[in-house]
């Protein structure tokens, strides 16, 4: 029956095969699973298209499913047959997955966005790889886990898209900064949507969105435990005259971004929520002036752009560009931008 030519006659053989293994599913050893796998590979090759389908529908939620076959259907050309496998099936690892990602179209990555769990190494491809459905179908899922390259990628992507900014914007896990970020370089139509996707925080998004952010900044600070311990342990170390350059470089050594950004307000006597923003912003000329400011040496402020930047990753191009620019930077002028932002920030609290 197997060297049957007959396609219809092959896959009635292949429905019976499946019949007996899902119905003794759980009882089988390994060796009787691996003797499946085997007749059920030699079976799927050549059988029509609607069998292979549902062939791989009724395996997709098996639990001991024979994992050379689950293999050969999560990669199958036909989006029909490989989706319900590559969102349901367990027995696809990490590494398969993975593999699938790097080599198969947008509707095999739009299956593997659906998973209930999702590994940082997947949705590290799905973000780099998929189009936007794929990226908005993995950032709403609550079974994903993103790198830190990877939250940056999605953060970056949402600056100009509604929809997936609401998705990054309610997930639980979005660091602070990234949120930060997120509000201080999106543009005015995705805030628009995010100030009517949440109607609780309604007047406080719009103050932040006239005021750059700093409504939703006081909120993640205020709910944020390492931004109080932070303002803890670094206004300690101002009020006994030990916070100096090489505290601050301890801290952005550490990544620490809230020591850094309290320090940093702290030591250029500003409003937390203006160095934030100088720390996120894509742009680092604000940063370069405050560090020139207070005299802040080239090696600390180059720690402090790297941890400005490092979810997005820096080259040597790059700081290199900022090592010409802080050096072409006149202290006279950094220090008048800074009286300036003193000024302007009292100003706007009056």
């Amino acid at each position: 029956m197997l060297a049957s030519r007959d396609l219809s006659k092959r896959g009635e053989v292949l429905r019976r095969v499946t019949d007996l293994f899902i119905h003794g599913s759980g009882g089988f050893s390994d060796e009787q699973i691996d003797l499946f796998d085997e007749v059920m590979c030699k079976l799927v090759e050549t059988i029509e298209l609607a069998a292979r389908v549902a062939f791989g529908s009724r395996l997709a939620g098996v639990a001991d499913a024979p994992g050379k076959v689950i293999r050969k259907l999560a990669f199958d050309d036909a989006i029909e047959v490989a989706a319900p496998v590559l969102t349901h099936s367990g027995r696809l690892d990490e590494t398969t997955l993975v593999e699938n990602a790097r080599t198969r179209g947008q509707g095999h990555l739009l299956a593997i966005s659906a998973r209930s769990v999702l590994t940082e190494a997947v949705t590290d491809i799905l973000v780099d790889r998929g189009d936007h459905e794929v990226v908005v179908s993995t950032a709403g899922n609550r079974g994903a886990k993103f790198s830190t390259s990877g939250m940056s990628a999605l953060v970056k992507k949402a600056q100009h898209s509604g929809d997936l900014a609401l998705c990054v914007w309610s997930r639980p896990d979005i660091p602070r900064q990234d949120l930060l970020k997120l509000f201080a370089q999106a543009s005015e139509t995705v805030r628009r949507r995010l100030e009517a996707a949440n109607p609780r925080q309604a007047a406080l998004i719009r103050s932040a969105v006239a005021d750059a952010s700093e409504g939703v900044q006081a909120t993640a600070r205020a709910g944020s435990h390492e931004h109080a311990q932070a303002l803890t342990n670094v206004h300690a170390l101002h009020a006994l005259g030990q916070l100096d350059e090489a505290r601050l470089l301890g801290f952005a050594r550490e990544g620490s971004f809230d020591k850094t950004a309290v320090a940093l307000s702290l030591m250029c006597d500003l409003p937390i929520g203006l160095v934030e923003r100088a720390l996120v912003q894509s742009e680092t000329e604000q940063l370069l002036i405050l560090a020139k400011a207070i005299d802040l040496s080239w090696e600390t402020t180059k720690v402090i752009l790297i941890l400005h930047a490092t979810r997005g990753g820096v080259t040597k191009e790059w700081l290199d560009e900022r090592f010409a620019s802080f050096f072409r930077l006149q202290p006279k002028t950094a220090r008048t931008a800074l009286q300036f932002y003193r000024l302007r920030e009292r100003g706007s609290r009056h």
